[in-house]
């Protein structure tokens, strides 16, 4: 499909469309891991999300004057269009990135999210833990806390960050460089522990999203967000990212001390053809007591031809209609 015209068929009729009603984030505080955290049955509201990242290549084109491509404001449009009550605006969008943006841009995006009664959800920079040299793991700690900044000024609860190593091709181990597991997560915890101290003094919390290699089971999970040991970190449970037979068991485990979501098409990955069985899904997620936004994300499978102005309505509806079936 020409992108180009989709873009500019949904920019054209933007003023005119319906918007989602806005709601309270639904963060709910952080479970004790002393306790059995089981939960009854619950209808609590949930609502839909938009994470920016399904429109990757044409947010790139834009910050990068590859060519026309979508900005974030634009996209604040495109959920407005499609009645989606939140938007995540990752980090990687905005003008300027990885430095944080002019105090006006933010105003400027807030204030059209405001307008349209569109929440914002969270935002979510890049950094890499698993390294051994300290030097960058430092930096990644200032990266984040400047961000933990761009965040509240947004009015986001949450910002997302890495524990895995985010360098191609490259598995924890390598970036690790020898080390053990146990001093591995040892070193992450304390560098979350500081992120997470600096999100306190500013309303936002820490949310660390199992993507990558290091954080393949819920167990690794959980371990990592307790040995952090504080209320103001977190879990993001991207469901298309554990690495088990049973993804769903995964996500069972750690549904309950959730932050935020994102609900991808597949659990297993974004080349797999194996669709997300949403209706199973949702009944964990209601199940779990979790109430607030479920941002979705669709992602480009390799050699594949994608356009998000297509995959993004269709896999909303689905979604959805998921969630009707299970209220």
């Amino acid at each position: 499909m020409n992108s180009r015209f989709t873009r500019r068929d949904f920019l054209k009729g933007a003023s005119l469309l319906p918007i989602g009603a806005l709601a309270g984030f639904g963060i709910k505080p952080q479970i004790s891991f002393a306790e059995e955290a089981v939960r009854p049955q619950t209808t609590g509201q949930l609502k839909l999300a938009l994470n920016a990242y399904s429109f990757s290549k044409l947010l790139n084109d834009s910050v990068k004057n590859r060519g026309p491509g979508v900005t974030l404001v634009e996209l604040l449009d495109f959920c407005a269009k499609h009645e989606v009550e939140g938007f995540d605006p990752t980090g990687y969008f905005f003008p300027g990135y990885p430095k944080v943006p002019s105090d006006q841009y933010v105003k400027d995006l807030k204030r059209k999210a405001a307008d349209l009664n569109i929440g914002i959800t969270g935002t979510g920079v890049r950094n890499n833990f698993t390294t051994s040299d300290k030097e960058v793991r430092a930096a990644a700690v200032q990266h984040i806390k400047e961000w933990v900044e761009v965040a509240a000024n947004l009015g986001a609860p949450v910002i997302r960050v890495f524990a895995d190593t985010q360098i191609r091709n490259t598995s924890w181990e390598q970036a690790a460089n020898g080390h053990s597991r146990d001093e591995v997560q040892a070193w992450i915890a304390a560098d979350l522990n500081e992120c997470a101290n600096h999100g306190k003094k500013y309303g936002v919390k820490i949310g660390v999203q199992n993507h990558g290699d290091f954080l393949q089971t819920a167990e690794q999970h959980l371990a990592l967000i307790k040995a952090v040991g504080s209320p103001w970190c977190g879990l993001i449970v991207d469901t298309g990212y554990y690495k088990s037979n049973d993804p769903y068991e995964d996500i069972a485990k750690v549904a309950s001390h959730a932050l935020n979501w994102q609900i991808k098409q597949s659990p297993y990955g974004q080349d797999s053809e194996v669709a997300t069985d949403l209706v199973k899904l949702m009944q964990i997620v209601r199940k779990s007591g979790y109430s607030g936004y479920l941002p979705i994300e669709t992602l480009s499978p390799r050699g594949k031809d994608y356009d998000p102005f297509t995959i993004v309505p269709a896999f909303l509806k689905d979604v959805r209609e998921a969630l009707k079936q299970t209220a």
